[in-house]
Formats: structure tokens, sequence, C-alpha cells
């Protein structure tokens, strides 16, 4: 028998929290969640994560629970979730998978083959090394000639991405593209009923800009600053997040707060474009234009219907 999931997804600030509670609470559901930024600890304002209060007693996975200075693949968010979502199965309760980031959806619902190969210090310092004296494009080149697949797939700016898949093919043998090569072959795991939130452009990108200045009036400058205290820095990769890596340039006086400010406002709109270009890809999703209804509780009884009618519960 199919385990049965819920998928709540969509562009960031367009709703997704509310909805996922209202859906968790309607057929004792409980939230896992799929924001690659929101699993760190001390990342709250930034990170918009969720509160204790607007959980409204709903249970929380994968949220909160990652020192900054640890890496997390998407290997580990598929091992951690799959096993979530079976267990919740297994007691009756549904479980709704929560949030912007791509491509720990597509690890639970494609038959994707991550390779759980650990990361490799010696393998990281010659490519740290290859970086910082020819760029990018010395990591690209080397990509090219071991993994011209992969190559043509990564972009060659993306040296984080480059750097696994350089990773994952020197220690393996086998080329990074060979783990992902059903990238788009649809899992049969799950009885499934996704759904992507959106709503008229201009409207997102008001409330983009909006939760951008919240965030600062709720202390994301004290927020960075402390991080910084605690030993974290500007190479680890949860600081390189939009809002911190932004906030950290001012904090070094390189730019000034309007500018920092004006960036990481940018840097959400186009995140958002993206995750929109992304979730476009899926036939399975039921879009859900939140300028449709004329409430929100209209919306939100609409998907708890499809839900019940879909799931058959």
């Amino acid at each position: 028998m199919k385990e049965k999931l819920v998928i709540i997804t969509g562009p960031t600030a367009v709703g997704k929290t509310e909805l996922s509670i209202k859906v968790a609470k309607r057929f004792h559901g409980e939230i896992i969640s799929s924001d690659s930024m929101q699993i760190y600890k001390y990342m709250d304002i930034g990170t918009a994560k969720i509160t204790q209060e607007e959980m409204e007693g709903v249970n929380h996975h994968l949220i909160d629970f990652l020192d900054p200075s640890e890496e997390f693949s998407v290997y580990d968010y598929k091992e951690k979730a799959t096993g979530i979502i079976k267990r919740l199965n297994e007691i009756g309760s549904l479980p709704i998978v929560t949030g912007g980031t791509g491509l720990y959806i597509n690890s639970l619902i494609y038959d994707l083959n991550f390779s759980p190969i650990a990361p490799n210090k010696i393998l990281r310092d010659k490519y740290d090394k290859i970086l910082l004296n020819e760029g990018s494009i010395g990591l690209y080149n080397l990509l090219k000639e071991l993994d011209p697949v992969s190559a043509e797939k990564i972009d060659q700016n993306n040296h984080q991405r480059l750097m696994r898949a350089l990773e994952v093919t020197e220690s393996s043998g086998i080329p990074f593209s060979k783990y992902n090569k059903d990238f788009r072959k649809e899992s049969q795991k799950y009885d499934l009923a996704y759904y992507c939130l959106n709503m008229d452009r201009e409207k997102l990108y008001d409330r983009i800009n909006l939760r951008v200045d919240i965030m600062l009036e709720k202390g994301l400058i004290g927020e960075v600053s402390n991080l910084l205290k605690k030993g974290y820095n500007k190479d680890m990769l949860s600081m390189k997040a939009i809002g911190y890596k932004e906030i950290i340039l001012y904090l070094e006086g390189i730019i000034p707060l309007s500018q920092a400010i004006e960036m990481i406002k940018q840097g959400s709109r186009n995140y958002a474009k993206r995750q929109l270009t992304w979730f476009r890809r899926d036939n399975r999703i039921k879009w859900i234009d939140v300028d449709n209804y004329q409430s929100k509780d209209e919306m939100i009884d609409f998907v708890i219907k499809d839900v019940s009618t879909t799931l058959n519960i």
C-alpha cells in the first residue's frame, strides 16, 4: 500500500505556513519542513522560521536542529524525511511536507539516486585552491574533463554544486551524472496530494519586500552579528543564505545598509521566480492561485476538501 503524502509548496512569502497548519489540524497531521535554511539553529529571523506560537500545537520536523557549521546534503534530507513519512503513516498521522526547496521535495517524489558520499576534506582543500587561483571556471573546466554530462547541466558560476559534483566523481570513481540519471522519473511510492501556491507577481513581490522590512525590524542585523560572534563565518554554506550574506557585507563595511537591504529584496524576488520555474516542471502539481479566492478561508477550505478527495481520507 502506498504511503499518503501531502506537499504544500510555492515561492517565498506566498503563505504556505498558514495553509499547512490548517491542513495538519484538520487531518491529525504533522509537518515536515522542506526548507534548506530553516534546518539551522540560531537562524530564525532571516529564514522566517515558524515560531512555537505559530505552530498552534502541530508537530514540526526538520526545523532548527543543525548547527550552522555543519553540512546537510539532499541525500541526508531524503533519508530523514522518508523515515518520518513512513513512521507517520504507520501511526495514522498525515505527513505534510511544506517549504520551497525544490530539490528537497524532488528527492522524495522522484527516483533520485543521490550519492551518500561524505565530504572529503582533502578534495575540498584542492577545490578551494582552484577556486582561489582560477575562479569557478577552473572548477568547471575540471568537471568538464571528468564528467562532461554534469558540466552541461551545472551553472559554471555555481562553485558549490561544481565542488560537490567533482567530489562525488573523484571520491567514487563514478561520474556525478550517473547518480542522477533518473532525475525526472516519478516515484510510485506515495499516494500524493501536491499543491503549489501562487499569486499575482507584483503582489508577491510586495509581500517579499514587506517581509524583508519586518525581518529588519525584528533584529536581523543583530541575529547575523551574534552568529559572527559565535564563530560562524561567511564561508559556511549556512551563512551564504539570502539575508545573511548581504548583512555580513554591511557589517564588514563593504556596502551601506540601504544597499544590503535592496540586495536582500532583489535576491528574494529572484529566488521566488526561480522557485516558480522549478515547480512548473511537475505536472502532478495542483496550482492554487490565491487571487482566485474571495478569502483566505475559502482557499484553505478548497485545499482541505481536495486533500480529502485525493487521498480518500
